[in-house]
């Protein structure tokens, strides 16, 4: 069985990690109410993708 002969430093194995990170949300401004949302997915302001209305949104 191998045996590494010393010990592995901190930065060598952070540099072997350095692709377990999270990557940021996408975020599009909506075509219709101009709020930051999700692309692909359905307005939570206004309720609208693509050009139709999916969703019914309550005004509070």
């Amino acid at each position: 069985m191998a045996v590494p002969k010393r010990k592995t430093s901190k930065t060598r194995r952070d540099k072997r990690r350095t692709h377990y990170k999270a990557t940021p949300v996408s975020v599009v401004l909506c075509p219709n109410c101009k709020e930051p949302k999700q692309p692909h997915i359905v307005c939570p302001k206004c309720g609208m993708y693509n050009g139709k209305k999916y969703l019914e949104v309550e005004e509070a």
